[in-house]
């Protein structure tokens, strides 16, 4: 994909603060310190645009950014962050649900799992939560780059195995690292935002490994 334009357009708390647009929008969704915002920079081919933390619980707003004046992509705070306060993680959720409920542009949900680790209550309630709610969502399983070639296709059976027991929903990997699993979300956001061929064209500098899948 040629990303000519990205930009960080505003933080919002609550719908009146969201910009005023109609482009198509994708949220990325997951746990705190997933590797949400390492995955966007990764993604749009930029260092620095969605600011990364240490800190889990650090982006408590959410973050929206305009790509090629065509699209929005929506950085959404991390869920599950145990040491926030009762208080805090509820307007969390409220912000989230407030936003996924309400948003009309909004195409599809990234959802982002950790592929070291086993998918939490909280994934497979946001899983039935979209699924109830019928948005449209797609998971991907960051931080492949820690595992060897092995352990990953087995961790991706095992976190597909308690997300889509029936076999349905694909899972494939991803690598902020190598940009493993690049090209394949590229094409899946293309299918869902109907991005055209020439838009699409990921040039030859910007050609990723093909991603390791399971579908």
């Amino acid at each position: 994909m040629k990303i000519q334009r990205a930009e960080f357009i505003t933080g919002a708390v609550e719908p009146k603060q969201y910009p005023d647009t109609e482009f198509p929008e994708v949220a990325f969704a997951g746990r705190s310190n997933v590797g949400k915002s390492s995955l966007l920079n990764s993604l749009l081919n930029r260092k620095k645009l969605v600011k990364t933390s240490s800190t889990p619980g650090k982006t408590q707003e959410i973050n929206f950014f305009n790509i090629n004046n065509r699209w929005i992509f929506t950085d959404l705070p991390g869920y599950g962050f145990a040491k926030a306060p009762a208080p805090v993680r509820r307007k969390w959720g409220v912000m989230i649900e407030r936003y996924l409920t309400g948003r009309k542009p909004l195409r599809l949900v990234v959802l982002i799992l950790d592929i070291r680790r086993n998918p939490t209550d909280l994934d497979l309630q946001m899983q039935e939560w979209l699924t109830h709610y019928r948005i449209p969502y797609l998971l991907v399983a960051t931080k492949a780059d820690k595992l060897k070639q092995g352990e990953t296709a087995r961790q991706l059976k095992k976190i597909k195995a308690a997300f889509d027991p029936k076999g349905t929903q694909k899972i494939f990997a991803y690598s902020s690292q190598s940009d493993l699993g690049r090209k394949i979300l590229w094409t899946q956001l293309r299918d869902s935002l109907a991005i055209d061929d020439a838009e699409a064209t990921l040039s030859p500098t910007e050609e990723s490994p093909d991603p390791a899948t399971s579908s």
